[in-house]
């Protein structure tokens, strides 16, 4: 059973910083794609970075220059660095990964599926 664990939100005030990690666990072959989305109330999900298997990044305008996506294949984590925080950036963030297991390869799936970690509040104030 592959899971993806995040960690690292809280309430922060305006202008500092927070960093989620999520870390994934399971029968794991490969891990293809990672990325953040982040859900605001009443809001739809929206996605926040990206960052590949090779570490080419993208992210939403609104965060760019502000948070940084990192990953490390070793470890089967993936990281958001948010600094200069706004109360705009209020949401559950999830992570986000396309995953290939050992069920899959012998079923012949090789692309795999896409999983979500449980989501973790990230409160700026004011």
């Amino acid at each position: 059973q592959v899971q993806l664990v995040e960690s690292g939100g809280g309430l922060q005030q305006a202008g500092e910083s927070l960093r989620l990690s999520c870390v994934a666990s399971g029968m794991i072959s490969s891990i293809g794609m990672m990325g953040w989305y982040r859900q605001a109330p009443g809001k739809q999900r929206e996605l926040v970075a990206t960052i590949s298997s090779r570490g080419s990044t993208d992210y939403v305008d609104d965060v760019k220059g502000r948070f940084t996506i990192s990953r490390d294949n070793a470890k089967k984590t993936v990281d958001l660095q948010m600094n200069s925080l706004r109360p705009e950036d209020t949401a559950v963030y999830y992570c986000n990964a396309r995953i290939t297991t050992a069920q899959d390869l012998r079923v012949g799936r090789s692309s795999g599926s896409v999983y979500w970690g449980q989501g973790t509040q990230v409160t700026v104030s004011s």
